[in-house]
């Protein structure tokens, strides 16, 4: 996989807001806000560099340490090709009981992951990343064009696409009964998605270092049967979620005790101007265990459940982890936000499972500069599995599908998945219980397996995340 490089990451923080003692803790109240450098690393993206803004107004600090609405504002981009334009607001109580979140997003991604179906069920070759994957020899028609393993030392993006999106959203979230509440929301989503701009990559290169071949593993699905062409370019995602959660938690950024589960439908029918009908469901629980109180040492764990309705989906749509309320869908599985130290997208299928394991320990809290200060480190343990696969039966569209029957049989491995499980370690630095500095590390088990084993490496060896805030 990657090299991991540790980076230090950069707070600059102003406050507008009054303060009080209560329990030895600030209690904010009024404004607060952060303007920052967007400083973080993540191993399937690259460096991030840009700038963000969070807008606190904690009102007359009654709900400390929950804000009463929030702003948040980004502009962003990745050394690995990714940008990012962000604006996010959150009112707790826009009505009565009421809580409102509307979200304005763009992304682009010259080379976002995409690893094939079905866990294990898709051959996952980076061979450190220089050559072609499973040799030349599994490409036979690039042999007609006169390449040869020996001329062909450049890395080639066989596992990327381009992604770019467009998404805004309008959810609302409202009380049923003391930590239930009833969750209500309409998703618009363009996917523009294809083949990498292989021109735009060689841009500027001298010949010897351009690369000399443009088919990536997206191509062949499609050549295969496995994508449907009209899918191959996105298309239009126009979705009603809807669903109930569960919500005792003593707080929202760092809990420390209590219980956060939902469930909700993803109905996304052709007459609401989706580009396919797709209809999926979502089902998590979240519990936190105060093993030592005053936030000092917490257990947590995280199980999800991405189900579809049927026995197709659009491929664009399978990647993701959905939500209702204040964060955004989490790309995956495998990543920064769900399996850390996996490949992002390395576990795609119709149903998809997915579990984490914490242990936070606070090692300080002190008031400083006008703030609450925490610095903590945390134990971890995730994995995933696709417990149900997407059809990848050979049924070549034409010629260039039949010319690599050799390379479908690499590719695509009979079977079902197998849980991809990582272990792993992180540091957060945490104000006034809403901003925090994240940073982890995580490993693959399958990196340590024999090499007699055919699981060996097809999770990679391991990815660096510094990002913001707690995982859930």
């Amino acid at each position: 996989m990657k090299k991991t490089v540790i980076a230090a990451a950069l707070v600059l923080c102003a406050t507008l807001a009054a303060q009080a003692k209560d329990n030895g803790q600030i209690v904010k109240t009024g404004y607060s806000f952060g303007p920052l450098p967007a400083v973080s690393y993540d191993a399937d993206k690259g460096f991030q560099y840009g700038g963000l803004l969070q807008l606190y107004n904690y009102g007359d600090g009654s709900s400390y340490p929950m804000y009463k609405s929030k702003w948040y504002f980004e502009i962003s981009a990745y050394t690995k090709g990714s940008k990012v334009l962000n604006v996010m607001y959150d009112k707790v109580e826009i009505a009565p009981g009421i809580r409102f979140c509307a979200n304005l997003k763009y992304m682009s991604d010259s080379a976002f992951d995409f690893c094939g179906f079905n866990g294990y069920g898709s051959n996952f070759d980076r061979t450190g990343g220089f050559y072609f994957p499973f040799g030349a020899a599994a490409h036979p028609e690039i042999l007609l064009n006169g390449f040869s393993e020996d001329n062909l030392p450049y890395f080639n993006p066989f596992y990327k696409v381009k992604r770019n999106m467009l998404m805004t959203r309008a959810d609302f979230i409202g009380e049923i009964a003391p930590g239930l509440h009833w969750m209500l929301g309409y998703h618009l989503t363009n996917f523009d998605m294809g083949t990498v701009d292989f021109a735009s990559l060689n841009k500027g290169k001298k010949d010897a270092a351009k690369y000399v071949y443009d088919r990536t593993l997206l191509d062949y699905y499609t050549s295969w049967g496995i994508i449907p062409e009209s899918e191959k370019n996105g298309g239009l995602y126009s979705c009603i979620r809807a669903g109930i959660e569960y919500d005792t938690r003593d707080k929202e950024g760092a809990p420390t005790r209590g219980i956060w589960a939902d469930a909700h439908v993803n109905l996304a029918p052709k007459w609401l101007g989706s580009s396919s009908d797709s209809y999926r469901y979502s089902l998590t629980w979240r519990q936190y265990f105060p093993i030592i109180d005053n936030d000092k040492l917490t257990f947590t764990y995280r199980l999800n459940w991405e189900g579809t309705f049927g026995n197709s989906l659009p491929w664009y749509l399978m990647p993701y982890m959905t939500v209702i309320g204040v964060d955004n869908d989490v790309e995956g599985m495998g990543g920064s936000k769900t399996v850390r130290g996996i490949t992002r997208g390395r576990i795609v299928g119709l149903d998809t499972g997915v579990y984490n394991a914490e242990l936070r320990w606070r090692f300080f809290q002190k008031q400083m500069f006008n703030q609450n200060i925490a610095l903590g480190l945390n134990l971890f343990s995730d994995g995933a599995m696709a417990f149900r696969g997407m059809d990848t039966s050979y049924n070549p569209i034409n010629a260039e599908g039949l010319a690599t029957k050799q390379l479908y049989d690499i590719v695509v491995k009979e079977g079902s998945d197998r849980p991809h499980i990582t272990v792993g370690g992180g540091f957060r630095f945490i104000m006034n219980e809403n901003f925090i500095i994240a940073v982890d590390y995580g490993i693959p088990v399958s990196r340590f397996y024999s090499d007699g084993n055919p699981l060996k490496g097809q999770d990679g060896t391991g990815g660096l995340y510094i990002g913001l805030g707690y995982l859930f």
